[in-house]
């Protein structure tokens, strides 16, 4: 990050527009380029796979009555990075995936009700366009009266598949509804749908997510750490922090992509938020960690940090009651 710009004013300046795409500020790192997924996957040595055999498929059921009668703040882990936030009777949708997004990719934690089950959401969020985040299959089976939120350059693919409602925000834009204010805030990532036309044709993101309840969540997507933390931190007060934790390894290739455990809670201090929960785990392994690892070792970092009380300890298919778990935190 410039040392001469405070994040509002690289927004202002539009410094992450370049010409028909974007570009990462925080990073001078080149994605999208095929040879360094080769040498990754063909040349590196991976150091997890020993843990394997530890995986286990977990179907994921939740007590939907129990999300349906609570009046407040809830957060539903649904699988991977897809959450549904009930925020007083409305529901926001975030980076919903819910099925095997490449034949090539297992899925750990296969659905075991049925999306009908699911509350209507009032609000789908999408943090950017790779594809274990935006799912074309998955948002078609979301009414196409649904509010879309989305970072910049996603237009025609929601036309596509006959989304109605689309909000587009470049970094720190706003979108109201009554008390609900949902904006969006840079981050450390990149994004692709399509190796032949490039990489970063459409913006990426974190939000930030002021809810009615009165409590704020931050919604970090996947990102990598950056310095940007400690400002947001001294700008936001933040209720409920949520990190993507997952694919993190091995760090030569993930480091300018997603955060590992350690830069997770310093993220976390930084921010000065109240409380930390992770997801992006257990669902797909994309990294060389096996699925179950991030928990364990977020766990790890938090106490040796004496924090361990503000870490939320979520599973698929669990949720949150925010409000009952802050009053006992």
């Amino acid at each position: 990050m410039s040392h001469t710009l405070s994040l509002r004013e690289l927004a202002l300046k539009k410094i992450h527009h370049a010409h028909g795409r974007f570009t990462n500020p925080f990073s001078k790192v080149r994605h999208g380029n095929p040879a360094r997924i080769l040498l990754w996957k063909l040349f590196s040595k991976n150091h997890f796979r020993q843990y394997y055999h530890q995986e286990r498929v977990i179907p994921v059921s939740v007590d939907w009555d129990s999300v349906k009668r609570d009046k407040g703040l809830s957060v539903t882990f649904l699988k991977h990075a897809t959450l549904l936030v009930k925020d007083e009777g409305k529901y926001i949708l975030i980076d919903p995936v819910f099925f095997k997004f490449s034949w090539f990719v297992k899925d750990f934690s296969p659905l075991a009700f049925s999306l009908g089950e699911m509350p209507r959401p009032d609000h789908v969020l999408i943090t950017h366009g790779h594809y274990d985040h935006l799912d074309r299959a998955s948002l078609v089976t979301i009414s196409v009266d649904t509010n879309i939120i989305t970072p910049l350059g996603y237009k025609r693919l929601l036309n596509a598949i006959g989304m109605k409602r689309m909000v587009q925000l470049d970094w720190f834009e706003t979108f109201q509804n009554r008390d609900l204010t949902i904006t969006l805030l840079p981050s450390n990532h990149w994004t692709m749908r399509n190796p032949i036309k490039g990489p970063n044709r459409s913006l990426w993101g974190s939000y930030l997510i002021r809810t009615s309840t009165g409590h704020t969540l931050f919604i970090a997507g996947d990102t990598a750490y950056f310095e940007g933390f400690k400002e947001m931190g001294k700008e936001f007060n933040i209720d409920l922090a949520i990190f993507n934790l997952g694919a993190y390894e091995p760090r030569w290739f993930m480091a300018s992509s997603h955060m590992n455990p350690a830069e997770t809670v310093r993220a976390f201090r930084e921010l000065g938020a109240r409380h930390l929960l992770v997801v992006h785990w257990g669902t797909f392994r994309l990294g060389d960690e096996p699925i179950h690892l991030p928990p364990i070792q977020i766990r790890r970092e938090m106490e040796k940090h004496g924090l361990l009380d503000r870490l939320v300890d979520l599973r698929h298919g669990q949720t949150l009651f925010y409000d009952q778990y802050s009053t006992l935190a």
